[in-house]
């Protein structure tokens, strides 16, 4: 760990002092740069396909659409059939993405900080086995297949999240310690738990086990613009409430009772953190299906950039998160083409080693 002013470490005389990664001098140069590769990744989202398209000819359509409404016409566009791939198929899945990536960094980074473990990721607390069996229980036995603008499975998945991390919650105040490590071994009883119960269903229903699979590995490739409606006010919400709380979690990290003294709450901020995380990843996996590795490996990426300070690392994970799995989902659509693999198979191929690979280096730097 780097020392700081403060932390009893001194400098020889006339010894250099410590460097600072340039990052790190300038936050706001790194979140411009994050911005920046996601609005890079999306337009790489659109362009790239079995049906490639122009990149002018994206843009020009795309700021046709803009500006068209204030009488303004963008010459260059798309052709008919191109420009329906761009608006009806690729811009919301690309979207989708951006959002879902963004929501799952940005929760993992948040329950990092909150829990002080470098380790915790959004499904900490049973909302992936709880998304699972929801779907599960649906895809097994429900005769309705679609529910308003979006399908039942993801209403489903949305509820079953939500009960995974409402159990482990009420377990942990239950057994006195809604914080901390009681309330990590809470979550593991009820994943666990919840897991057999949706291994029972899969085992009882053999005939679908390859929707539910196809499920569980992520799905991207039938999102639509209802998707995107339906889980933007969530997700919009409660990344918003994390990024709020950034400086009070720094404030938190000194201790239970510094905080208290300067004004924070840290029983409130946690349980604040916890569900504005958890309806985020719950939010997330609704519409994507499980996709593992985001919410652990980016933040890692952005701390390597701006510290450990979670003012700062929240929004760079939310931006860095957003295009890693914009890009990935490019990479799921196009190394099979004309076929497509399950976006969680390409984040874990991506995420295990390259979280092998901060523990080695993290390893060799201690």
């Amino acid at each position: 760990m780097t020392a700081t002013a403060g932390s009893g470490t001194r400098s020889r005389p006339g010894a250099p002092a410590p460097a600072t990664p340039r990052g790190r001098r300038r936050p706001g140069l790194v979140l411009a740069g994050s911005g920046l590769a996601l609005v890079l990744a999306v337009l790489a989202g659109v362009w790239v396909g079995a049906l490639p398209l122009a990149p002018g000819a994206v843009v020009a359509t795309l700021l046709d659409r803009l500006l068209g409404p204030l009488g303004i016409d963008v010459p260059g566009g798309l052709s008919g059939t191109q420009e329906a791939v761009l608006l009806q198929l690729r811009l919301p899945r690309v979207l989708l993405a951006a959002l879902v990536g963004a929501g799952l960094a940005v929760a993992g980074a948040a329950y990092q900080g909150v829990f002080r473990n470098p380790l915790a990721d959004p499904y900490l607390l049973g909302a992936a086995a709880g998304a699972g069996l929801g779907a599960t229980l649906v895809i097994a036995y429900s005769p309705v297949q679609s529910l308003g603008p979006v399908g039942i499975v993801p209403l489903a998945a949305f509820a079953g999240a939500l009960l995974g991390v409402g159990c482990a919650l009420v377990l942990g105040a239950v057994t006195g310690g809604s914080h901390g490590p009681t309330l990590l071994l809470a979550g593991i009883a009820v994943a666990a738990f919840l897991s057999a119960g949706q291994t029972l269903v899969q085992q009882k229903n053999t005939d679908d086990l390859r929707e539910i699979y196809g499920w569980l590995l992520g799905q991207l490739g039938k999102a639509q613009w209802s998707d995107v409606l339906v889980v933007l006010p969530y997700l919009g919400a409660s990344c918003l409430v994390l990024l709020l709380c950034g400086r009070a979690l720094d404030v938190l990290a000194v201790g239970d009772d510094e905080a208290s003294s300067l004004g924070v709450h840290p029983g409130r901020l946690r349980l604040l953190v916890i569900v504005a995380a958890s309806l985020a990843t719950a939010s997330a996996v609704a519409v994507s299906g499980l996709i593992g590795f985001v919410g652990l490996v980016v933040p890692h990426i952005a701390r390597r950039f701006v510290g450990g300070s979670n003012a700062r690392l929240l929004p760079v994970s939310l931006l860095i998160g957003g295009a890693f799995l914009v890009l990935t989902d490019v990479v799921a659509r196009v190394v099979i083409a004309p076929g497509e693999l399950p976006i969680g198979v390409v984040t874990a191929f991506i995420g295990a080693p390259f979280f092998a690979g901060l523990l080695w280096i993290g390893a060799r730097q201690r």
